[in-house]
């Protein structure tokens, strides 16, 4: 069977490399997950990946025989000279011919020879389309290179994201019959991001499957491009048909930033009809995006909000954006609505307010009720201000009252810093 020109596969690749770099947005949160029972024993489970592997190696030396041997030295250097190219556009195509070039068993000696260069951080795109490319001509050999000489889990993440789309029953039986222990398989985040848009419903089966771990939050970070790919609307319905209620809220607070961006009211309206961890974590965040947009709509929207969390945090959102450009404009807002105005409100609007009106933004810091938390305030924004402008912030000290502690403190800074 005649290997296709890995032109098809692009898409693939660079897929593979957004969806990675996606998948580093936001850490995973809450509780335990359920996890899917394994039918399989494991002797079953490692037959069936000897199997697989058997008919991945047959399918490869049925490929493009002419091209078993491994990669020479002017092909090396023909690769070198690709991926060190400036021009981004020529260089892909060029890669692509290349690789269209190889055949199974050339795909080791040049991905060894890219990781050589020491130029894998810059030419990230081309790293997945090699390592793509390779997963469609014998993902078995491939896994093996990427578990033995690389580490973090790119090159793997992106191999089985290639296998999985085009050969998922494979690609989880391997991972299954892979995989030894009780905690979280490492290897099926790479496999629902292959299947998360071809079969969105088997890649959300798997990711439920996981326990609460790093590994089901990068799983998760793997499906929502392709959730958001179809809308606001049919993300929202996924992320609520979602049982498991701690990986429905790590969904949501993933989610919503992303979908504030382009409908901050309806993203708004869908975290106050689903209060929850979610809700207080990203409700000043979708407050400040709409605000940013339409500072009117997003205060009509806070000012119907009744009394409690939800009201401060949305306030502390539309705060947080108005001070970035007007200090005094949020200031206002604070004195407008005091009830609302909470010490992580306070705190906010002392960060966003430091750059462009330390002064005013210092002298807001007494609103902070909790002890604790007001004298770290102190140390940190009076700090910050000294290193810039020590004049100006020891004239605002002389007078404004500020605890005693916090001053010999900056006193012992500064005199250390001397």
């Amino acid at each position: 069977m005649k290997r296709p020109p890995f032109t098809t596969l692009a898409a693939l690749g660079l897929i593979g490399i957004g969806g990675f770099m996606a998948g580093r947005i936001a850490s995973p949160t809450a509780v335990e997950a359920s996890r899917a029972g394994n039918a399989e024993t494991r002797t079953s489970r490692a037959t069936a990946a000897r199997e697989d592997a058997g008919e991945a190696r047959r399918t490869a030396r049925s490929t493009r025989p002419d091209r078993e041997k491994p990669a020479t030295k002017d092909r090396l250097a023909r690769l070198e000279a690709i991926v060190r190219g400036e021009n981004p556009l020529e260089r892909n195509r060029a890669l692509l011919a290349f690789l269209d070039s190889l055949g199974p068993g050339d795909f080791e000696g040049a991905i060894a020879q890219f990781r050589s260069l020491g130029i894998t951080e810059s030419r990230t795109g081309e790293y997945a389309l090699l390592l793509t490319a390779w997963a469609q001509a014998d993902p078995l050999s491939a896994l093996d290179y990427a578990q033995k000489n690389t580490g973090g889990g790119f090159a793997q993440d992106t191999i089985l994201t290639s296998w999985a789309a085009t050969d998922p029953d494979a690609a989880i039986r391997w991972a299954r019959a892979a995989f030894e222990g009780d905690g979280p398989n490492p290897f099926i985040p790479g496999i629902i991001r292959g299947l998360a848009q071809s079969d969105p419903a088997r890649a959300t089966e798997l990711l439920a499957s996981l326990p609460r771990s790093e590994e089901r939050g990068k799983g998760l970070d793997f499906m929502l491009p392709h959730l958001l790919e179809q809308g606001s609307e049919a993300t929202r319905n996924w992320i609520s048909g979602l049982t498991d209620e701690a990986l429905r809220n790590g969904a949501m607070i993933r989610a919503a930033d992303r979908l504030a961006a382009s409908h901050p009211e309806a993203t708004a309206s869908w975290l106050l009809a689903n209060p929850g961890q979610a809700a207080d974590r990203r409700m000043d965040d979708v407050y400040s995006t709409w605000a940013g947009k339409d500072q009117q709509a997003a205060l009509s929207s806070f000012s119907a909000l009744p009394p409690g969390e939800a009201r401060s945090n949305a306030l502390r959102g539309v705060v947080s954006t108005v001070a970035t450009a007007d200090v005094q404009g949020a200031l206002s807002l604070m004195n407008r609505y005091p009830a609302d105005v909470n010490d992580r409100l306070v705190q906010n609007f002392v960060w966003h307010a430091l750059g462009s009106d330390p002064a005013t933004a210092a002298s807001q810091i007494p609103r902070i009720a909790d002890e604790g938390q007001r004298d770290q305030t102190y140390r940190r924004m009076l700090g910050n201000w000294m290193e810039r402008d020590p004049t100006a912030a020891q004239a605002w000290m002389q007078v404004n009252p500020v605890p005693e502690n916090v001053r010999e403190r900056l006193a012992r800074q500064t005199g250390r810093d001397r």
